[in-house]
């Protein structure tokens, strides 16, 4: 068994004569944070979607778990788990019955206790019988994410988690998702925030025309720059660290 979670070489993809993937490569090994960084139509998504089985790619070989994404789909989806952009919840079903749902589809052995478990771990027990629709933003991410986490996926594909989120809520997804990998999951993550990947990749890698440009650890990224320039100023605190300061003290009271 290869220590790679996730194997992909020379993956194309194309639209209607418009070539957005023109053969990326990259692995990641299990139970690592991978950050896919890229503009806008860079083609993070269309990476997320041939690997997570959504889309055939033209051309490439994608492995998944030791499992070829194209050839062996079903062994894929079976190790593999998705979060999107936006929340995937049924909004009028109760948080409770949105991961008995997804338990039973997953047919695990116990739905009840899992679906409990899991409201208690990611702070929803007290909302537990309230439709999805009545959550709040960060509430429905950790919904989602607690969904994600049913069946205890090898691999899991955070496509944009923390879009939209307030600086709290975003900072709890955060610390989700370095437990998922301190527990041994894989997780590809595509991000807009750079502050993001910062923070939770182990590596991060660069898509950018089609291509991967840069692949490596922070520091492997910064030695590709001209070394820094010593300046001594006097540090101002960001707005949002002032926002969690300010918040904290409230809450505190």
């Amino acid at each position: 068994m290869s220590n790679a979670a996730i194997s992909v070489k020379r993956l194309q993809k194309s639209f209607r004569n418009n070539e957005i993937l023109k053969g990326v490569d990259f692995e990641i090994q299990r139970g690592e944070i991978f950050a896919l960084l890229g503009s806008n139509g860079a083609g993070k998504t269309t990476t997320v979607n041939i690997l997570s089985t959504l889309m055939k790619p033209d051309s490439g070989k994608v492995g998944i778990c030791d499992f070829d994404v194209r050839h062996q789909p079903d062994q894929v989806r079976q190790r593999i788990s998705l979060t999107g952009q936006f929340a995937a919840l049924d909004g009028v079903l109760t948080g409770r019955e949105n991961l008995l749902m997804i338990a039973k589809l997953r047919g695990v052995s116990n739905p009840t206790q899992v679906a409990d478990n899991l409201l208690a771990r990611f702070g929803l027990t007290d909302a537990a019988n309230d439709q999805a629709d009545m959550y709040s933003g960060g509430m429905k991410r950790r919904l989602d994410i607690a969904m994600s986490l049913i069946g205890k996926p090898a691999v899991i594909f955070l496509d944009e988690p923390t879009t939209g989120l307030d600086p709290e809520a975003r900072n709890e997804v955060w610390d989700i998702i370095k437990e998922f990998a301190v527990n041994g999951t894989t997780i590809l993550l595509t991000t807009q925030y750079l502050e993001e990947a910062e923070q939770l990749a182990d590596r991060i890698a660069i898509l950018h025309e089609g291509r991967i440009i840069a692949n490596g650890t922070l520091s492997d990224l910064k030695g590709l720059l001209p070394p820094a320039k010593v300046e001594y100023v006097e540090k101002q605190p960001t707005l949002e660290e002032i926002f969690l300061e300010i918040v904290g003290k409230k809450e505190g009271k």
